[in-house]
């Protein structure tokens, strides 16, 4: 995905993300300011970025599940008009994640050739890792943030949403949620990538059972509750629903998760199905694209880069929940 140091671009990062027992660790974010309804200090970064609609802008991938969070609250929050958003090309190339600038993957703001560009322009001598989610200040010129974590509970706390009845962090299941989050996010969200990039096959071994652990666990959950803390849909299921959707079509084969697929748990695929027939939520999902940017051409994973015709899932049966 490419790095910067003091606001230079390499390609050719040489960070070594596996330790010498072959388990892979996921690079933090590193630009973290909070927007908060009157423009105040969040829990990081400085003050000055208060919610006032059209003053941000998402740069986004299609294919990238911790973008995919941000999307799914933007729509669930109903905040499409209040903040607008770029995609940059599904195929990351040696300028790490890149656009079109003729085309509809394109820089809405500055016409940028690569994202690396925007975090030149909006961090001075940035030095970490080119990813999405960003969220871009339009009045400062800035980026906010690059956690998508973060980006999605600001959305949902600082902004005026049009569905002004949704609340994906109630004061009353903050502590289930944050408990779930941390669970799903060590042993799914990332366990997937521990398991698809581990060098050994006990890190392997170890990171893809933790994984079917989870799923098993959130199976029987979900077998007497509707969403992960209950009655109520909340920020732990926008959290975990990407995964969900990625998980048949790439995970299952792309990075070894194969004991189980998501259609063989009834509960949890049908959970996942009435997410995914959520109002807008279908528009956030793209299959082809998944398959297409996991098994791109990798030296470790698919040195060839073919990219498989199947599965063909239907999301569309009534869920019944």
């Amino acid at each position: 995905m490419g790095v910067m140091i003091d606001g230079i671009y390499s390609a050719d990062d040489g960070v070594i993300q596996t330790d010498k027992d072959g388990n892979w660790h996921r690079a933090r974010s590193s630009v973290r300011n909070w927007v908060t309804a009157d423009g105040s200090a969040g829990p990081t970064g400085t003050d000055g970025f208060a919610a006032e609609p059209g003053r941000y802008h998402l740069y986004a991938a299609w294919n990238c599940p911790w973008a995919h969070r941000a999307l799914l609250t933007r729509v669930l929050l109903g905040l499409e008009d209040q903040i607008d958003v770029s995609y940059a090309l599904p195929r990351r190339t040696p300028e790490g994640w890149v656009f079109d600038p003729d085309g509809s993957f394109k820089d809405k703001l500055f016409n940028s050739q690569a994202l690396h560009e925007i975090y030149s322009r909006g961090v001075d001598a940035y030095t970490g890792r080119i990813t999405v989610p960003v969220l871009w200040d339009n009045e400062r010129q800035c980026m906010v943030t690059n956690e998508s974590a973060d980006i999605v509970r600001m959305l949902n706390a600082a902004f005026e949403k049009p569905n002004g009845e949704v609340d994906l962090y109630p004061d009353n299941l903050r502590q289930d949620i944050d408990d779930w989050n941390a669970v799903i996010y060590d042993t799914v969200n990332n366990g997937v990538y521990r398991a698809g990039f581990a060098t050994t096959q006990d890190a392997y071994e170890v990171a893809a059972r933790q994984v079917f652990v989870t799923l098993d666990r959130i199976e029987a959950q979900l077998a007497n509750n509707r969403y992960l803390t209950g009655d109520r849909f909340t920020e732990a299921d926008v959290r975990l629903f990407p995964t969900l959707a990625r998980f048949d079509v790439a995970y299952h084969t792309a990075f070894r998760c194969n004991l189980r697929r998501i259609i063989d748990y009834p509960n949890l695929w049908a959970y996942a199905r009435e997410i995914f027939q959520m109002p807008g939520i279908a528009a956030t999902v793209d299959f082809d694209i998944y398959k297409r940017g996991y098994f791109s051409p990798s030296e470790n994973r698919n040195p060839l880069g073919i990219v498989p015709i199947g599965p063909d899932i239907d999301w569309s049966p009534p869920h019944g929940r």
